[in-house]
């Protein structure tokens, strides 16, 4: 067997990768690890971390000891003296709100993105039509709220200066108050959300379908598939595992969703969000076991749709 000719300076031991990962796990470590860890050991204490959640327990009332923070993040809302009441309830509070987000705004951008990706591949402009498609994911959250703030403005005299009231109103309908009124506003909310990420959402998609290979495509025309039949039958099982993270994706977003509430409407009128009542647990209500133990529930919730991310991710490179 020939000699090794590498020198032994430039052999790498057995800690030569930790050492390349040292500065990444440190910052790691200092600004994600440690604030979990610590989140969570507040998450067991009561309103100003001094002591532990349990002394804040009311005699006579309902208690979890050291839990006490996850008794009131998870049952605070709901009303529990019937099923139809208990409904009601969840329905208009901030997992309530957060379920409705989920199911409107992630159908909503993945239904257009997919739609958009589709005829945007089929139009001459084709890059024009997904740099306008695409534009709003360049506005902030926050930016994206004061402009829709203006659009769903309603004015309590004639003059409505919100669009969509001057447009209602100059058919002869009454204004609007889009953001103060209970179901409605929520909608009006996810609005501006699918507005913003559908763009997203295209992107990966309309990538996925030029992976299609042409071949297939031309086969299944020939064989007399109409263009609806070569969508359903052939491109969306192709690309199915680029939608399933893309629907993981948003869903992750939406959990995480904060800013949209906070600046049009501050999660007022029935409209908050799990996000929004960790924030105000923390900063309106100045009650740290509170507000992080809904922000621990939070991760958890996001936590698995990580995890299925990952091993979609984990699988795909396996097949490579």
């Amino acid at each position: 067997m020939a000699a090794s000719t590498v020198p032994n300076i430039m052999k790498q031991g057995k800690l030569a990768p930790w050492l390349y990962l040292l500065p990444a796990l440190l910052i790691m470590t200092i600004f994600i690890v440690f604030p979990m860890i610590n989140t969570i050991s507040l998450s067991f204490s009561n309103k100003d971390g001094t002591a532990s959640a349990a002394t804040t327990c009311v005699e006579g009332k309902p208690c979890w000891g050291v839990f006490e923070n996850y008794r009131y993040a998870l049952t605070s809302e709901f009303d529990t003296t019937s099923a139809s009441a208990f409904w009601y309830s969840f329905w208009k509070s901030s997992y309530g709100n957060t379920l409705k987000w989920i199911m409107l705004m992630v159908s909503g951008t993945v239904g257009l993105g997919l739609g958009f990706a589709v005829l945007a591949d089929r139009v001459k402009y084709e890059a024009l039509a997904k740099a306008i498609i695409f534009m709003p994911m360049a506005v902030s959250f926050v930016g994206a709220g004061i402009i829709w703030k203006f659009v769903y403005d309603y004015g309590t005299q004639q003059v409505q200066i919100g669009l969509l009231n001057a447009i209602v109103t100059s058919l002869g309908g009454a204004p609007i108050a889009y953001l103060t009124v209970p179901q409605l506003n929520t909608v009006a909310l996810i609005v501006v959300g699918v507005w913003l990420w559908t763009g997203f959402c295209m992107t990966i998609l309309s990538a996925a379908l030029k992976s299609i290979p042409d071949e297939v495509l031309e086969a299944a025309r020939v064989d007399g598939a109409r263009e609806w039949t070569v969508f359903w039958k052939i491109m969306v099982p192709i690309i199915m595992p680029t939608i399933i993270v893309v629907v993981t994706t948003m869903v992750i977003n939406v959990l995480k969703l904060f800013d949209i509430v906070y600046v049009m409407t501050g999660g007022n009128f029935g409209t908050d969000v799990i996000a929004n009542r960790m924030y105000t647990e923390m900063y309106v209500n100045f009650n740290i076991g509170h507000g992080t133990a809904v922000a621990v529930i939070l991760v958890l919730a996001i936590i698995p749709f990580i995890y299925m991310n990952i091993k979609r991710f984990m699988a795909q490179e396996a097949m490579r």
